[in-house]
């Protein structure tokens, strides 16, 4: 797989999972009930993980999931069968005794996995945030859990989510090259979920089901960990960042959210999103941050990345050969890793941690950064 990012905030970073279980139906696979995992990474200090081992990045199970569901080539095969796939944080570090750090909850994206994101995650918690990335059984191409098999993905809902394949893709990409003002593309992209996102419309209430239900077991069990005072941060990958946006706008708890590249699912006409929020997005996919960019009554923010595909905002940008751009776009995986940081550490720092006033990110080769303050 190569060298993974090192983490660059002040602490170190420790990671610890958990199993929330509840009496509630499985739809997906009737019969079953519905039990959501979770992983933390939180900060420690880094004299306390002196002596300590790396943990894991990828298991067997989730390797296999992976290989199964996408067919794809990936750089670390030998590396996991090897036992030797590492990941830039410590099981079960020691808590840092009497200090609180805000939350943030993120979800993967559809048929992604729990630690789909995780580069990003350690960063963000290396900077003085707890980060609980939520699990989504079917969903995810493995679900692991602490006291049972993995559950793996069920490929029929992907095609569930696409179908109709041939006229939905030639919609999307009519969609992502359409010009017009934002009301316009609005417009358009409601019509194009009412024909083609009816399945994902329908699969957010069930995510947002499964985000309280490891919400209510952080509440219960971290509260010497987390400070719920400053409310509660999003975000998230394509559908995962689709829940941050339908949850900022229903509860008052979620105090700002985060967007990597998903289309908003969801019946929003004439809402306006009353809570900071940042859009990310290749360039060409950069339609789908018009809600966004123009339905707020308080700041929102878009970067958009360019020489960049969907796949490539995931950990997957250091694992899929370069051959495979086509998948992840052509610019350097440790480029978009750092401005992706960038971004999410000083927008999260402005309005959720709030020690600054401005999220001070300015565009570069990489991305173009901009601001939307009128309303």
């Amino acid at each position: 797989m190569g060298t993974n990012p090192k983490p660059t905030g002040i602490y170190a970073v420790g990671t610890t999972t958990f199993t929330a279980k509840e009496e509630r139906d499985e739809v997906l696979r009737p019969g079953t009930r519905r039990k959501i995992s979770a992983r933390v990474y939180y900060p420690v200090t880094k004299e306390s993980v002196k002596g300590l081992k790396k943990t894991m990045y990828m298991s067997r199970d989730m390797f296999k999931g992976l290989k199964d569901a996408f067919k794809f080539p990936l750089n670390y095969d030998k590396e996991t069968a090897a036992g030797n796939n590492i990941s830039e944080c410590y099981k079960d570090a020691p808590q840092i005794s009497g200090e609180k750090f805000p939350l943030i909850i993120f979800n993967h994206g559809y048929q992604s996995f729990r630690e789909g994101n995780s580069f990003l995650c350690i960063e963000l918690a290396s900077h003085g945030y707890v980060v609980m990335t939520v699990g989504h059984p079917l969903e995810g191409v493995c679900t692991e859990y602490d006291d049972t098999a993995p559950i793996f993905g069920d490929k029929k809902l992907l095609k569930l989510a696409n179908k109709p394949l041939i006229p939905n893709i030639l919609a999307l990409n009519k969609l992502c090259k359409m010009k017009g003002t934002d009301k316009e593309l609005i417009n358009a992209i409601d019509k194009y979920q009412e024909r083609f996102g009816r399945f994902m419309i329908r699969r957010l209430p069930e995510w947002e089901k499964d985000i309280y239900t490891a919400l209510n077991y952080a509440k219960q069990n971290m509260g010497d960990m987390i400070d719920f005072d400053k409310g509660i941060g999003l975000a998230g990958h394509s559908m995962g960042g689709a829940a941050a946006y339908y949850l900022c706008m229903k509860d008052p708890q979620f105090k700002c959210g985060a967007n990597i590249d998903g289309m908003l699912f969801g019946r929003y006409k004439d809402k306006v999103m009353d809570k900071p929020f940042l859009m990310i997005a290749c360039a060409e996919h950069e339609v789908l941050a018009a809600r966004v960019c123009s339905m707020h009554s308080v700041p929102a923010y878009k970067a958009v990345f360019r020489n960049m595909k969907h796949v490539g905002f995931s950990d997957m940008k250091h694992a899929i050969p370069k051959f495979l751009s086509s998948m992840t776009g052509k610019l350097d995986a440790d480029s978009m890793h750092e401005n992706l940081c960038r971004c999410h550490v000083a927008f999260f720092d402005a309005h959720l941690k709030q020690t600054c006033e401005t999220v001070d990110v300015k565009s570069n080769d990489v991305m173009r950064f901009e601001v939307f303050a009128d309303f």
